[in-house]
């Protein structure tokens, strides 16, 4: 039984240590197939040519609503969108747990919140969510369109739920997608992400 446990806690360890380097900057971002709010499925490489954003979200974080109340989220969604990037929202809440939503109440939310994302992919099992090591909501990831993982970690550098704290944010997606679409390497590739934990179901 001891042996059977030390390899199980061995089979988890390499797993946990080949999603960080899958998702370590300057990689190839992993690919996926999920499904979104029309039960459609998406893939990643559906995408390839193209600069796509991840952005995990939570209806109910403070964090999150800063972002959205404030209408900072929906004015990158749409500045970017209109410039050819990929812009999908990612909800890794598991049901019961805060932020977790049918594909229906996301639907009213975005209406609600005039939001503008490209897409919102459905993912109450955590499987993308852990996949990408997604931490927080929100937690923000750039694919450049050879499909390498150009960027990963907080929306800006004001790690608060404060909207006041908007004025003067210094917003790493913008910053690294102007810099990536000039041509440019990316001045701050990875940062430590803020927000709420992401709810994961609990296995």
């Amino acid at each position: 039984m001891k042996l059977r446990k030390s390899a199980i806690r061995f089979c988890a360890a390499l797993v946990l240590v080949a999603t960080a380097l899958a998702v370590k900057v300057g990689n190839p971002a992993p690919g996926f197939t999920a499904v979104d709010i029309d039960s459609k499925q998406q893939k990643l490489s559906d995408f390839k040519g193209k600069y796509v954003v991840l952005e995990w979200h939570n209806q109910g974080c403070p964090y999150t609503r800063k972002h959205y109340v404030s209408g900072n989220m929906q004015r990158l969604q749409q500045e970017w969108t209109a410039k050819g990037v990929v812009w999908l929202t990612v909800i890794s809440s598991a049901p019961g747990t805060q932020g977790f939503v049918t594909p229906q109440q996301e639907k009213e939310y975005l209406k609600q919140m005039k939001a503008a994302p490209t897409d919102v992919l459905i993912d109450p099992a955590g499987t993308l969510g852990r996949l990408y090591d997604a931490k927080t909501t929100p937690h923000m990831y750039i694919i450049d369109p050879a499909g390498t993982l150009i960027y990963q970690g907080a929306i800006d550098d004001k790690p608060s739920s404060n909207q006041s704290d908007l004025s003067g944010a210094k917003n790493y997606v913008s910053v690294a997608l102007t810099e990536a679409m000039a041509g440019k390497h990316v001045s701050e590739a990875a940062t430590l992400p803020y927000g709420c934990s992401v709810k994961y179901v609990k296995y």
